[in-house]
């Protein structure tokens, strides 16, 4: 569906500049209309966020409509059927809107505000057929009215402040601003929605005397009270995401307030707050009359509402706790952009973050509408700056704006998984010129010698060995990486052509993959198989993108990845960009056990340490809790941030065995890795044709195997005992084979010496 024609709706703006730029504004217009209603559809957006009613009813259930895009080049536009608000008559239709994040402060340094625009404001157009046939359009324009109303402030980072003793204020005419109608979009991904509620887990009182509330999960969302009747009381939140020494702990909001406070009115009523989010599992409740019981509030969900399409299961609790921590982390962080965290002063459109996690993404939700437009964004941002920028959408926050491996890469590696696992080809071809520019791009900057050594790099950003201050400084060079990255979204830009581009394009590409690898080789990797900066990461990116020309240049390169797993006494030692790809390896190499050891250590830093600290989601950093209670440079540490996530895929593809064997799992591969003592592992993909369901169980040495497959459809399965491949068809099917017991698998590793020796 497209936009009305022609467009009516201006963009219409308060007259009084002395107003707080934080406070919303309501803009109204009433209007009659001669006949009865048949059909009304609203398109509406703002220069900001909004909220609508007709005739005193909420229009839609969005949470910050319209959401975030780049608005210079794409600005949505909600559409919604209003014909059962309507009335013969007259009529009435508000709509509050706050700066969001088109005006409001964003970003991290202290942030920018009007980083889009200075004028804040509605633009509707209203389409309403009437039973006489007549047609009728109701739009913003010079007509309408604002007013101020009971919200005092709102903004994203520092939260809302309402009196509701207020009421309607004087209401005076508005200015008509310029405004391009030319990037307006009507939207086709879904919006932020209030997904459910939390009851409290538990009401304490700290020990300053404060009433902390844990709803006993970390999320993005705001805090529904049941409020008194209580004319002129405030009460105020609080939101942080851990306690220290039973206080909120603060300093990882950064600049970010996250307060809430309500002035109670006459009534008693439900207030939510309308143009923010925090995320939190913990809140201060400070002014409330008497003592808070469990009925008066409620953690509400918000995120972007897509359908959970995928799931995971084993025998062991802790890798079941990992996993919903990380489906947790995907819901707090898609709220309408995939962000890096919900609590502090940035959560950023990262375009590294998102890369390394899309295919957890992709098998957990059904996320292609939302990543597709931000795809869109992505493109827009490229065009418009010359580069892909870090974070999209994106508007500049310091330093110029330069190409950065494994962050720019985005623009390859995000469309070609969603294409992996959704299959849709006219969506990889529309995003084929973004993938284009950036392997041209930086093709240019490596030059004839095909080595990207140049310019600002993040490396493998959070290597646990990094200095805390200094999280780009890994042991991964960060130029071996950047080559890397280089050969592996050429060859995808390769593959890409190949399905939705030209036979020359794919050749020229597949060309220009192969030379990264040979000057890789080259430069990079010694005769017998050893990686410069010698570290998990730069081997696991040697093994997993094909690097390595040679058998025993490969067999020798797992032979050290393995040997450095072993020194680390199986705790994890990559960062961002080799998080996802070290179990892979470590398989490849041989070293089944080394990955569930791996997987399965719960000393810091490991995957599963923060469940031993009590975590909900996963972390930003390894340790960004100390196993002594204190924060790792609280200043920049989340507690919700999905990228070390990424070993979710890792779950789902070996651990359990499913994985997309043609694209939009069309048929799936089923490679079952028992192992780490698990008695049974299973895992489900839904998709259009229907639902993909592998499960093994394994009951002393035999091993037992079930794989549904949809109607029309096949699978291939590959046992572990090394048998010929069986590729079965629709309906359940059962293969058996002898393996390992469970009982037999090596037991995980104990802590080691500073000398790398078992501890004693």
């Amino acid at each position: 569906m497209t936009l009305p024609g022609p467009w009516r709706g201006e963009l219409v703006v308060a007259t009084d500049s002395d107003l707080d730029p934080e406070r919303p504004i309501r803009f109204r217009r009433s209007f009659v209309l001669p006949g009865q209603v048949t059909a009304a559809q609203l398109f509406i957006t703002a220069c900001g966020v909004f909220e609508a009613e007709a005739n005193g009813q909420a229009v839609g259930d969005h949470v910050l409509a319209p959401g975030w895009t780049s608005y210079h080049d794409r600005h949505r536009v909600m559409m919604h059927d209003v014909a059962g608000l309507l009335v013969e008559g007259d009529n009435v239709l508000d709509v509050t809107v706050a700066e969001g994040w088109y005006r409001g402060r964003l970003g991290f340094t202290g942030g920018r505000r009007a980083n889009f625009g200075e004028e804040m404001g509605p633009i509707v157009h209203l389409v309403v057929q009437l039973a006489d046939g007549a047609s009728t359009v109701v739009a913003s324009d010079a007509s309408w009215q604002w007013a101020t109303g009971p919200i005092l402030r709102a903004s994203l980072y520092d939260g809302e402040s309402a009196d509701l003793r207020l009421t309607d204020s004087t209401w005076h005419d508005v200015r008509v601003v310029p405004f391009d109608t030319s990037v307006l979009f009507l939207a086709s991904s879904p919006p932020v929605r209030r997904i459910e509620t939390l009851a409290p887990a538990s009401i304490e009182t700290s020990p300053s005397g404060r009433v902390i509330v844990d709803f006993g999960q970390n999320i993005a969302g705001r805090v529904r009270l049941r409020l008194p009747s209580d004319p002129g009381r405030t009460v105020t939140l609080h939101h942080a995401e851990v306690l220290q020494e039973g206080e909120l702990a603060l300093e990882p909001l950064r600049g970010a307030a996250a307060r809430d406070e309500v002035v109670c009115g006459e009534s008693s009523v439900e207030w939510e707050p309308a143009f923010t989010m925090h995320g939190f599992r913990y809140a201060q409740v400070d002014g409330w009359p008497g003592e808070i019981g469990p009925d008066d509030l409620r953690a509400v969900v918000c995120h972007t509402d897509m359908e959970p399409i995928g799931t995971f299961r084993c025998s062991d609790p802790m890798l079941n706790r990992l996993h919903e921590n990380v489906r947790w982390s995907a819901k707090g962080n898609f709220v309408d952009v995939p962000t890096d965290c919900p609590q502090r002063d940035e959560r950023l459109g990262w375009t590294g973050d998102l890369q390394v996690f899309m295919p957890t993404a992709c098998f957990l939700f059904d996320c292609e509408a939302m990543l597709g437009s931000w795809l869109d964004d992505l493109a827009a941002d490229q065009v418009r700056h010359g580069t892909v920028p870090p974070w999209v959408p994106y508007f500049e926050l310091g330093p110029p704006l330069v190409p950065i491996a494994a962050w720019g890469d985005a623009a390859v590696i995000v469309p070609w998984a969603l294409y992996e696992h959704f299959g849709d080809v006219e969506r990889l071809r529309r995003h084929l010129p973004a993938m284009r520019r950036w392997v041209e791009q930086v093709a240019e900057l490596a030059g004839p010698t095909h080595i990207w050594d140049r310019g600002l790099q993040l490396g493998d950003w959070l290597e646990p060995a990094a200095p805390s201050e200094q999280p780009w400084k890994a042991r991964a060079d960060a130029k071996v990486v950047a080559t890397a990255y280089h050969a592996h979204t050429a060859d995808l830009l390769a593959r890409a052509c190949a399905v939705a581009g030209t036979p020359e394009e794919r050749d020229r590409y597949a060309d220009l993959a192969a030379a990264v690898r040979r000057a890789f080789a080259a430069e990079y990797v010694t005769e017998a198989g050893r990686v410069v900066s010698e570290s998990p990461t730069t081997y696991a990116l040697a093994l997993c993108l094909d690097l390595l020309p040679t058998a025993a240049q490969r067999a020798h390169a797992g032979a050290r990845l393995r040997h450095l797993v072993h020194l680390d006494g199986h705790h994890i030692g990559t960062g961002f960009v080799g998080t996802p790809l070290i179990c892979d390896a470590l398989v490849e190499a041989g070293g089944v056990d080394d990955a569930y050891h791996l997987l399965t250590q719960t000393e810091c830093p490991s995957w599963l340490y923060p469940i031993t600290m009590g975590a909900t989601t996963t972390w930003e950093r390894w340790d960004a809790m100390r196993p002594d209670g204190s924060l790792n440079t609280p200043e920049m540490t989340s507690f919700n941030h999905y990228a070390l996530g990424a070993v979710a895929d890792f779950l789902h593809r070996r651990v359990a065995g499913l994985a997309p064997r043609e694209p939009g799992y069309r048929s799936i591969a089923v490679r079952p890795l028992p192992g780490g003592g698990l008695a049974f592992a299973e895992a489900s993909r839904r998709t259009p044709a229907g639902e993909w369901r592998v499960r093994w169980d394994r009951e002393g040495a035999e091993l037992t195997v079930r794989v549904q497959v949809p109607d029309g459809l096949t699978a291939l399965v590959e046992l572990p005992d090394g048998s010929p491949a069986a590729e079965v068809g629709a309906g359940t099917h059962e293969l058996r084979c002898r393996t390992r017991a469970a009982a037999d698998d090596p037991p995980r590793p104990g802590p080691l010496d500073r000398h790398g020796r078992p501890a004693s």
